[in-house]
C-alpha cells in the first residue's frame, strides 16, 4: 500500500497539482486537508476522472479533509464521537483493505495565550481518547495529516527561535508526544532518524524552500504491526514548486503486504 498525505490549502486552487500527482505516483491512498470547500461545492466530477473513490467531509473557507481511495472504503466515520465537538471537517476515518486510515488536519492553536492554543491541546487529548475507543495498537492503522506540531529540533528550522510558536512550543510537542505514545510510530523516523527534511513552507519567506526554512509538521504513522512494515518514505517537494503552489507539500510511505 502506497498512502500520501497533503495540506492542500484550499482544493479547488490546487486541483492541478493533486491531478498530476496522483497521475504520476498512483497512491492507493491520498489524504488530503484543509480543502477549504463545502460539500455542496466540493469539486467531486473533476476528482472522479483519476478513478479514485472520493470521502469527504468540509465548510465553507475553513478546514475539511478528504481521502481519496483506490478501492471503495469499507467503513467511513467523521470526527468525534465522544459527546463533544464534532469536527467532522477535521477528522476522517476510513477503513481500507481491512486497515483503518485516520486523516486529521489538527487545530493550529493561533498564539500560545489564546483559547485556540487550549483548544489545540485539548483536541490532542480527545485524539488520543478516540484512538483508545476505536483502535488497537496491536493491530494495524494508520494515522497521517497536518499535525501542526514539529516534535523534534531537527523538524524546524532555527528551533531556539520558535519556542514559543504554537507548533513548536513544549506543551503542543508533550500533546502531540502522548497520543503517539498510544501506539503509533512516526514512520519517516523510523527510516530516517537523523535526516532533516520538511513539509512546510511559509508563504511569508518566498525565499523559504530555495533556503531549505521549513517545518516538519506533516506526518503518517502506524502501529506496530504495519510500522515495521514500512519499506519507503519520501517528501516530494515538486508540489510545492509547482505554480500556485499550497505552503505544504506531499508526504507519502509505501507498506509491504
Amino acid at each position: 500500500m502506497k498512502i500520501a498525505t497533503f495540506n492542500v490549502n484550499s482544493l479547488r486552487k490546487r486541483l492541478p497539482i493533486v491531478l498530476q500527482w496522483l497521475e504520476r505516483h498512483q497512491p492507493d491512498v491520498l489524504c488530503l486537508q484543509e480543502t477549504k470547500v463545502q460539500d455542496s461545492e466540493f469539486p467531486l466530477t473533476a476528482l472522479a476522472t483519476s478513478g479514485y473513490e472520493i470521502t469527504f467531509r468540509g465548510m465553507k473557507a475553513y478546514n475539511g479533509v478528504a481521502i481519496l481511495s483506490r478501492t471503495k472504503p469499507e467503513a467511513i466515520s467523521y470526527g468525534f464521537d465522544d459527546g463533544g465537538e464534532r469536527e467532522e471537517a477535521r477528522l476522517l476515518r476510513v477503513v481500507i483493505q481491512g486497515i483503518p486510515i485516520i486523516n486529521t488536519y489538527v487545530p493550529q492553536g493561533f498564539e500560545i495565550d489564546s483559547p485556540k492554543y487550549q483548544y489545540k491541546l485539548g483536541w490532542y487529548d480527545r485524539l488520543r481518547k478516540h484512538f483508545e475507543t476505536h483502535l488497537s495498537p496491536k493491530e494495524p492503522a494508520i494515522w497521517c495529516g497536518d499535525m501542526n506540531v514539529a516534535p523534534r529540533p531537527i523538524d524546524v528550522h532555527s528551533p531556539e527561535k520558535h519556542l514559543k510558536h504554537v507548533c513548536y512550543h513544549e506543551d503542543a510537542r508533550n500533546a502531540y508526544g502522548k497520543t503517539v505514545a498510544w501506539g503509533f510510530e512516526d514512520v519517516f523516523c523510523r527510516l530516517y532518524p537523523d535526516r532533516q527534511q520538511f513539509t512546510f513552507f511559509d508563504y511569508r519567506a518566498p525565499s523559504a524552500l530555495a533556503a531549505n526554512k521549513g517545518w516538519r509538521i506533516d506526518h503518517i504513522l502506524a502501529t506496530p504491526p504495519l510500522a515495521q512494515r514500512c519499506r519507503r518514505v519520501d517528501v516530494d517537494l515538486e508540489p510545492r514548486r509547482a505554480t500556485d503552489p499550497s505552503d505544504h507539500t506531499v508526504l507519502w510511505a509505501e507498506f509491504s503486504t
